[in-house]
């Protein structure tokens, strides 16, 4: 009985002793220093607020379109009887340049016949007026002769008579010259839908052009771009004034620019896009022939646009990178930690924002991305990126 207490405590007892093992080493474990490091700050790209004066730009796009655009139509009817070598799609003409020819046969049969007829009228005329002569004449004696007895009758007959005559013959003339197809402008031919031969009618759609000594681009503005360029809705620019707009493409592989100016705002917002539209022109878009290097400004090009707005004094300028969702911009102040600021933004555009308040000269703006940005975070400058850029210079959005 005794000796199987023995051997049932013994493992009872090993245990014992190394629990007891453990709780020593345990209590004399060397306790860990504690950390005196404050956690690492986040780095962040920053830039200065700049105090500048600048001109605004807005930037947009539109569409390249003629000033003049028309259907060339036939007034006479006849077969065609010469084209010029420029009545084809893209030929060039002058103004007054005649671009295709009726046959002109009885047109001319019927200014002979008219002239001819106006002749005797003159003549008819002349003899009524003779006859009135030789009227007053005989009746000289006699008291309150008839207006029949006087031939004056007669006479107006006649004179009505050479004035159907003159009409007739006026057009006739105008007939023959509408036989001759040609425009009153510079331009270019789109399309040509008539060829050598062909019998038209009055009425009929031989071309249709466009002029060339000036084109026009719609550039749709918001409400925020219409403010600042400083102009009303329906403003309308005095002639060879208004705002300058700087128009560029990419063409044939080559970057080009044109310089033109915006000439007139719409009256009214567009109902559908809540937009409203200005008006740039350009003069001279197509280069004189044979000036090879020169890329016109092509109709149905479409263009990006800046355009000059109003100038504004005492403001302040940082990257547009720099400015937040909701215009809210992160410094990075003295201490090194984040604040928060609600800005009040002018213009924003390209590269740049200009804000009328919420953020200081040369204070440090932080242009880099910030994960979950808590106010009083703190935080460490990479590098400073320059922000005066435009300093007294004009803005380049």
């Amino acid at each position: 009985m005794l000796q199987g207490l023995k051997r049932a405590s013994l493992p009872l007892g090993v245990l014992a002793v190394g629990i007891a093992i453990m709780a020593v080493l345990i209590a004399l474990k060397p306790k860990p220093e504690a950390a005196s490091e404050l956690p690492r700050p986040g780095r962040v790209h920053i830039a200065t607020a700049a105090l500048v004066v600048t001109q605004l730009r807005v930037d947009t796009y539109g569409e390249v379109r003629p000033n003049i655009q028309t259907d060339v139509v036939a007034q006479v009817a006849g077969r065609v009887a010469d084209v010029s070598q420029e009545f084809v799609e893209g030929g060039r003409f002058e103004a007054g340049e005649i671009l295709l020819s009726i046959e002109d046969a009885d047109y001319l049969s019927a200014l002979t016949e008219a002239e001819a007829r106006r002749a005797a009228a003159s003549v008819d005329l002349e003899t009524a007026l003779a006859d009135a002569d030789v009227a007053r004449q005989q009746l000289k004696g006699v008291k309150n002769p008839s207006p029949l007895a006087l031939k004056e009758p007669q006479v107006a007959r006649a004179e009505a008579a050479l004035a159907a005559a003159d009409a007739v013959l006026s057009l006739a003339k105008t007939n023959l010259s509408r036989t001759k197809i040609g425009l009153p402008f510079r331009g270019r031919l789109s399309a040509t839908t008539v060829d050598l031969g062909q019998y038209v009618t009055p009425g009929k759609v031989v071309a249709r052009a466009f002029g060339t000594d000036r084109v026009e681009i719609r550039l749709p503005l918001t409400d925020t771009q219409l403010a600042a360029l400083g102009v009303p809705i329906g403003y309308s620019a005095a002639p060879s004034a208004g705002l300058a707009v700087d128009l560029s493409a990419q063409v044939a592989g080559e970057h080009y620019r044109w310089s033109g100016r915006v000439t007139r705002l719409d009256a009214s917002i567009d109902p559908t896009t809540r937009v409203i539209y200005a008006t740039a022109e350009v003069e001279n878009p197509y280069p004189e022939q044979g000036a090879m290097q020169a890329m016109p400004l092509a109709v149905g090009l479409f263009v990006d646009a800046q355009i000059a707005g109003r100038i504004v004094e005492n403001v302040i300028s940082i990257p547009e990178a720099g400015l937040r969702a909701g215009d809210r911009v992160f410094i990075l102040n003295e201490e090194g930690l984040l604040e928060i600021r609600q800005a009040n933004v002018i213009h924003r555009g390209g590269n740049e924002a200009i804000l009328e308040s919420g953020v200081a000269v040369n204070e440090a703006v932080i242009v880099s991305a910030i994960r979950n940005p808590i106010p009083g975070m703190r935080l460490e400058a990479i590098d400073t990126l320059s922000s005066d850029v435009g300093a007294g210079d004009t803005l380049a959005n």
